[in-house]
């Protein structure tokens, strides 16, 4: 074993430890070698004024650094930083938000765990008015669509739901109605509009027993308005829309693709199955119904009507028409008491089965109506643009479950206003986490949230630290900030 000593003249020296014969004792000469280099030097102060051993050194802060960072990142990126002029506040909010849900005086203990200094509650109290400004909510509305490039040929996917409160008191907005979750308690509807991926638009809070049908108008003309729209393409469902409301749309010079509820059979699929008497409908059949638009007409533009047919769906509903016809069955047999069944025809204490009804259920089971005003419409479009529904019912539950925007511990209209523009704002940053992530907003927040930064003070020194990362984790965090 020998120690090299050179210079840059390339003269060196060379000192003789000795020899070794096992692997011990090349260890002990090695360990002889490394204090032979290190003598002579200086231990290094660093002013700590303890001995070595006397305690650890004191961490000075400790912040969930990715988590926040990549956050904050699309926060800013949608723009909300400058539609919200910079209000830390609202910022803090929306990421407590989505970091854990909770009360608003909660997340104060959120932000701090995080590693952010919350705001103290009285500021927070105060600046929560301002979030239900209208104008605030309209800044925030704007940032959303200049994301999703929104132009007049823009699909924009409407649905709505219901957010009730544990109260007994209603207050003219806080108000009994038919609830999505079957409760008695007095509740607000929320209609939600958003782009073709499901991306958030604009959020609109209404009284809990409006019907759902006359919330959409007042929502698409207040964004046609915001955003100078002068035509859009909206896509519902059956359940949001009436006669009215199709004759609003209409009249507002809409494009619309809205699935429709099938009364009675139609023409087109009784010839079907008239002309076909033993077959079943091949799966995928779509029989098409255009109502060109004339002067004798009420709408302005031509329509067309899409009947298309599932194996699948006429499986499932057939399936409950036949176990409502045997509980029907039994109801007039006397061996089961009288419940509402659609298949009961009732005069007087006469009972009997509704034969035609059930008829007419058999001949629509599987079909679906898709009606749109568009130019040159296809089916495939047509069919293709409603299915994208899930989307949007898709952020619905990430706002109720993830975001928990239910429950609501608030009792006025601003407060909620502003409760909801924190949800929406916070469901705007989340949609583009998964979507560029591929990860659930669950598991980014309960995996990146584990690793922190942290600094520790070493007398006059301050040191850094932080956890490594694992690899899919730092491909997600790649991901979220890569080249956007």
């Amino acid at each position: 074993m020998q120690i090299v000593h050179s210079s840059r003249r390339g003269s060196r020296d060379i000192e003789h430890l000795g020899s070794a014969h096992d692997s011990a004792a090349v260890a002990a000469l090695k360990a002889v070698a490394a204090q032979r280099i290190a003598g002579g030097q200086e231990e290094l102060d660093l002013g700590m004024g303890v001995a070595a051993g006397s305690g650890p050194l004191p961490i000075t802060s400790s912040r969930m650094s990715h988590l926040c960072d990549a956050v904050i990142g699309v926060y800013d990126e949608l723009g909300f930083a400058t539609a919200a002029d910079g209000d830390q506040v609202f910022r803090d909010l929306v990421l407590a938000r989505i970091i854990e849900p909770t009360s608003k005086l909660d997340s104060l203990r959120v932000l701090g765990e995080a590693g952010i200094d919350p705001m103290s509650y009285p500021t927070l109290n105060r600046r929560l008015p301002v979030y239900a400004e209208p104008d605030w909510r309209r800044r925030l509305a704007a940032a959303c669509a200049a994301h999703a490039r929104l132009g007049p040929a823009s699909l924009l996917l409407y649905d709505v739901t219901t957010l009730y409160f544990e109260t007994d008191k209603a207050d003219g907005f806080r108000e009994p109605g038919f609830s999505k979750e079957r409760r008695l308690e007095p509740q607000i509807t929320v209609g939600l509009l958003t782009d073709a991926s499901g991306f958030p638009l604009q959020i609109e809070a209404f009284e809990g027993n409006k019907a759902e049908t006359a919330t959409m108008m007042p929502t698409l003309r207040a964004f046609m308005a915001a955003h100078q729209l002068d035509d859009i393409t909206v896509v519902a469902d059956a359940g949001m829309i009436s006669a009215a409301n199709k004759q609003a749309i209409e009249a507002a010079g809409l494009s619309f693709i809205l699935g429709e509820k099938i009364p009675t059979v139609p023409y087109l699929i009784d010839k079907w199955h008239n002309d076909n008497p033993d077959q079943t409908p091949p799966d995928g059949l779509i029989l098409t119904q255009p109502f060109p638009a004339n002067a004798k007409t009420s709408f302005r533009r031509s329509q067309v009507v899409y009947y298309a047919y599932s194996a699948d769906r006429a499986r499932r509903s057939l399936r409950g028409i036949n176990e409502q016809v045997a509980k029907a069955e039994k109801v007039v047999a006397g061996t089961l008491s009288v419940k509402r069944n659609r298949f009961v025809t009732l005069k007087g204490a006469d009972k009997s089965v509704n034969r035609e009804l059930e008829a007419k259920a058999r001949r629509l089971a599987g079909w679906k109506a898709y009606a749109t005003n568009i130019t040159a419409p296809t089916p495939e479009f047509v069919i293709g643009s409603y299915h994208q529904l899930w989307r949007i019912e898709k952020s619905f539950r990430m706002s109720k479950s993830d975001l928990a925007a239910r429950p609501i511990f608030h009792r006025t209209r601003d407060s909620i206003d502003a409760h909801l523009t924190i949800v929406f704002a916070a469901l705007a940053v989340t949609r583009v986490i998964e979507e560029r992530s591929g990860w659930s907003i669950k598991k980014f927040v309960t995996t990146a949230r584990r690793y922190r930064t942290i600094e520790i003070q070493a007398g006059e020194h301050t040191i850094t630290a932080a956890d490594p990362l694992p690899d899919d984790l730092h491909e997600v965090l790649t991901a979220i900030r890569g080249p956007h």
